[in-house]
């Protein structure tokens, strides 16, 4: 059978051209997001006959004579590879937490994300054009330039207490992982958990990082009120893979022992083999969906890789940086479950592809659930218990018949009252200022 020729000349794209990997982190470099207006590229102007640049070489002097040799002396490159680029954490003051979404094939309306960008660094993840808003570059500003949304509990709070509010499942971590690392010292997450608990919210959570495991308290009270679902993203049980693929999220026997600890703790997990990349990961589904059964998960779910804006860039350059062999083989594969492109997005296809590729996925995926006795039931969260917060207009002075877990502070670090009224506006940025002044630290969101 004669072979396809899939080589293809240096440039844009292709192995030779590919920039080199940076240790820690899943994007290989900076690329150009779509509302960026100029581009600046490093070229050898071909001056320096060592391949220095031209600010590298030694000027002639100016009584140098005309009749001499010329002889342009080239300095020694006493230059170092440069730093590697490290993660810095801006605040921001959020004017509202709530996103809305219409799509027929996600299972939320509502979503709330604490942070913009993600440390963790999955290459593939489909949020990465959302740094484009910010004049940031999908590329590896998304996993070093993040953004923590300071005030996230006190806007979420002011959104959920407006009236006419009717509650429904929001999910915490649509656009951005909530336990991502910079989580341990900005302790978002757990702020917006305690509001959940306060005023008896449904939520769904995805993650993957072990780091869920932490809030046990909180979300083990919320799974007793049919308020919570924890989804656990595991691509591979692969740890090269896992660190080549997503460098700074959790290991994946780490997820693993993070949804028993959440089962046994009476918390429903669900798993998510998101996304499939074929030729990378596809032949790891079965197996997944085993190990997190026997680690107690009950619901499963997979989507295959979608290449969105600048990620599709991306991705082919991580591509060839770590799996040159098979680059193209992967992207042939890719539109084979795209239409013949690259990308799909189309509601409907977008999240399992179309043609023979895609059909044979859907059954395996079908098989192994249907084995293993996942997926049997859903879990219906409740919205009937919602209790307005405390605070919101029709309850000022209040007291909240919250209590915190023993123990337990707020994303801040002080400690949260418990049975303790909650006033508004100025007057109550007041007290809660005094509050944090006696325990020794002003708020995070003061």
């Amino acid at each position: 059978m004669a072979r396809t020729d899939h080589s293809f000349p240096a440039g844009s794209g292709s192995p030779a051209a590919a920039p080199a990997a940076l240790r820690g982190r899943g994007a290989v470099t900076n690329v150009r997001h779509r509302f960026q207006r100029d581009d600046r590229v490093q070229v050898d102007d071909g001056w320096s006959a060592s391949g220095l640049p031209a600010d590298f070489v030694d000027s002639v002097p100016d009584n140098f004579s005309d009749t001499a040799p010329r002889v342009i002396p080239i300095l020694p490159d006493t230059r170092h590879a440069p730093p590697a680029p490290k993660t810095t954490v801006t605040a921001e003051e959020a004017r509202k937490m709530l996103s809305r979404n219409d799509s027929p094939d996600i299972p939320f309306d509502v979503a709330v994300n604490p942070y913009r960008g993600c440390e963790h660094g999955c290459v593939y993840c489909y949020a990465r054009p959302t740094h484009s808003y910010l004049g940031y570059s999908p590329g590896l500003d998304f996993e070093t330039r993040l953004v923590a949304k300071a005030n996230a509990v006190q806007a979420l709070r002011a959104e959920l207490g407006r009236p006419g509010y009717k509650p429904s499942p929001i999910n915490i971590g649509s656009a951005t992982d909530p336990y991502q690392p910079i989580e341990r010292e900005w302790r978002l997450t757990r702020g917006l958990l305690e509001l959940m608990l306060e005023t008896r919210h449904p939520l769904t959570i995805v993650t993957k990082n072990g780091l869920v495991a932490r809030d046990l308290d909180l979300l083990a009270a919320l799974a007793e009120q049919k308020l919570v679902v924890v989804y656990m993203s595991i691509t591979t049980l692969d740890a090269g893979m896992a660190r080549t693929l997503e460098p700074r999220a959790a290991a994946p026997w780490r997820r693993l022992e993070a949804v028993r600890s959440l089962t046994d703790a009476g918390v429903p997990v669900g798993v998510l083999v998101a996304p499939v990349i074929p030729f990378i990961n596809d032949e790891s589904m079965e197996h997944i969906l085993q190990e997190s059964k026997a680690a107690g998960a009950h619901y499963a779910s997979y989507t295959v890789l979608r290449l969105p804006w600048e990620v599709k860039t991306l991705f082919e350059d991580w591509l060839n940086v770590h799996f040159p062999d098979r680059a193209q083989r992967v992207l042939h594969r890719v539109e084979d479950l795209r239409n013949g492109r690259r990308n799909d997005p189309n509601f409907g296809t977008r999240m399992r592809g179309t043609g023979v590729w895609a059909d044979l996925l859907r059954q395996r995926f079908a098989v192994a659930t249907r084995k293993l006795g996942l997926n049997r039931h859903r879990l219906a969260l409740d919205c009937d218990r919602f209790l307005r917060p405390a605070g919101a207009p029709g309850t000022a002075g209040a007291a909240s018949d919250f209590l915190s877990p023993v123990g337990a502070q707020a994303s801040s670090g002080v400690p949260f009252p418990a049975a303790r009224p909650v006033a508004g506006g100025a007057r109550g940025r007041g007290m809660r200022q005094l509050h944090a002044a006696a325990a020794g630290q002003l708020s995070l969101f003061d």
